[in-house]
């Protein structure tokens, strides 16, 4: 069975000192290059999952901005008392 271009299934040796070596073929995938930042996620029933990191800091900083203006908006309706 062929797997989707969007796939890929491979085993990752890990190092002595824990690391892991992500394939060619999959960083070509996600255009990883040298010097990227990459998250780790790790829960110990589900496993662990390595993902871009700008995704989740784009997301990250829209949580905080949100924060800010809500917290903003709770201040103005303070100072009106």
């Amino acid at each position: 069975m062929k797997t989707p271009e969007e796939r890929f299934v491979s085993t990752v040796n890990v190092g002595e000192k824990g690391q892991i070596v992500i394939p060619k073929q999959v960083r070509d995938m996600f255009g990883i290059c040298p010097g990227d930042t990459l998250l780790l996620l790790a829960d110990k029933k589900d496993g662990i999952a390595i993902v871009n990191n700008e995704r989740y800091l784009d997301f990250a900083n829209a949580i905080f901005e949100a924060q800010k203006r809500k917290t903003g908006e709770d201040t103005d309706d303070g100072d009106k008392n």
